[in-house]
């Protein structure tokens, strides 16, 4: 029998085979993954996109002293007792007046009907106005107001003139006069950086929704797992990993931190309901407790990759720094530590991105509540980016679901960078031996 190695025998064509098979699995699994991204990221954008932008109304309002100040003592006590009702009178009445100085057709609109096209947002932002300087009263300021929910969902394709026909909070009247004010230049839709920087808004009124909260109580808890987990979390690895001596105490620390890591997140949350709330008893909704938790949640997520980064780190490095007399402390801080930096910077930051995606165990304290008032310290009640989506997720209106997309957008966005600053800072500090 005559056996080349130029010709193939039915074994190698058969392990030939399977191996472009597997390869070509390989290949499917990986453009499968790709297309469920590509489409998961499609309808997020196309469904959170127009969070981003908003309907506005410009025009000149006149600060009715009727209205606002009937006693004409511009006195605060008085001033007081009118409500955003009042000034919801007085924005109707100057977009009366705009409507007819511009020509435009109201057709069977009645003043009531007009008003509504204006968000209750509006109101209150101008009764702040005044508030803040009673000197306004009786005189004519230029205003930028926000269209209501249905407007601006009619400009983004979520209202339909058949759907307003259903609606008891818009008709199809409403939308034809707002295709004329969008025509005469004073209805406009512009970017929306309210949606960044406003709070949260009643169920009534999601097109005033915003982030602001949610943004500023997930940095505060960002600080708070940052300033704990970092200097703890190295602390034990370099400890365990350098210091610490092996018998069966180190051997059942280190399978329980492993088992910690897997530990389901809303366990986390009861943790903190029991120790933090009920025990310690720090206030519920408040950022330094939603830190605490996560810092719990994210200890286990540092530890194991810094002790990873302390094990790349070649043992000649140790042996030669020992040899040339520094002790085991200097040996592991001047040239140990500042070597494993990169690994322990990017378990850091992505320790940190997975703890702000987290909802449940902040649900569990209590940060689900609808905040209206911008936190001015850890203790007082916020918001998070997730549970601000899972809130918003929750809500009947359809606007709601507009800007719970929108948050995951900022969400991923926030997260991206974040992966982003660990992938620089490993390349950055990288060394190779």
């Amino acid at each position: 029998m005559n056996n080349s190695l130029l010709t193939q025998d039915k074994r190698t064509k058969q392990r030939n085979a399977a191996e472009a098979r597997f390869k070509a699995y390989g290949l499917v699994a990986i453009l499968v993954a790709l297309a469920m991204l590509v489409w998961l990221l499609v309808s997020i954008l196309s469904a959170g996109s127009p969070a981003f932008r908003q309907s506005f109304l410009t025009f000149p309002v006149l600060i009715e002293e009727s209205i606002a100040d009937k006693s004409g003592t511009r006195d605060p006590a008085v001033l007081t007792k009118v409500t955003t009702l009042g000034y919801a009178k007085i924005l109707a009445h100057s977009l009366e007046a705009e409507i007819a100085a511009k020509g435009v057709d109201l057709g069977a609109m009645k003043p009531k009907e007009i008003g509504q096209m204006i968000s209750e947002e509006s109101s209150a932002t101008l009764r702040d106005m005044v508030m803040a300087n009673p000197g306004l009263i009786g005189t004519t300021i230029p205003f930028t107001a926000i269209a209501s929910g249905r407007i601006d969902g009619y400009f983004k394709g979520r209202v339909t003139m058949e759907s307003a026909a259903l609606d008891k909070n818009t008709s199809p009247e409403q939308l034809i006069l707002a295709d004329n004010l969008r025509a005469a230049g004073i209805l406009k839709s512009e970017f929306n950086p309210g949606f960044v920087t406003m709070p949260d808004a009643s169920d009534k009124r999601p097109e005033a929704a915003g982030l602001g909260i949610a943004i500023i109580g997930s940095l505060m808890m960002m600080m708070v797992v940052l300033l704990l987990s970092l200097p703890i979390g190295v602390a034990a690895s370099v400890y365990l990993e350098e210091f610490a001596p092996k018998n069966r105490w180190t051997d059942l620390i280190e399978v329980n931190i492993a088992n910690l890591a897997a530990v389901p997140s809303i366990v986390y949350g009861i943790l903190g309901l029991s120790i933090f709330i009920n025990f310690a008893g720090l206030p519920q909704s408040a950022p330094i407790v939603g830190g605490l938790v996560l810092t719990l949640m994210t200890l286990p997520r540092i530890i194991i990759p810094t002790r990873a980064a302390l094990k790349a780190v070649p043992p000649s490095i140790r042996d030669a720094a020992l040899g040339v007399g520094a002790s085991k402390l200097q040996t592991v801080f001047h040239h140990v530590l500042p070597l494993a930096m990169p690994g322990i910077l990017t378990g850091m930051i992505i320790g940190l991105a997975q703890a702000l995606g987290e909802t449940a165990p902040l649900l569990l304290i209590g940060m689900v509540a609808f905040v209206r008032d911008f936190p001015g310290g850890l203790f007082d009640p916020a918001s998070a980016l997730p549970v601000q989506v899972y809130t918003w997720t929750t809500r009947g209106d359809p606007g709601f679901v507009e800007r719970a997309s929108g948050a995951i957008i900022v969400l991923l966005v926030v997260l991206i960078v974040m992966n982003a600053a660990a992938i620089y800072l490993r390349r950055k500090f990288e060394r190779r031996w």
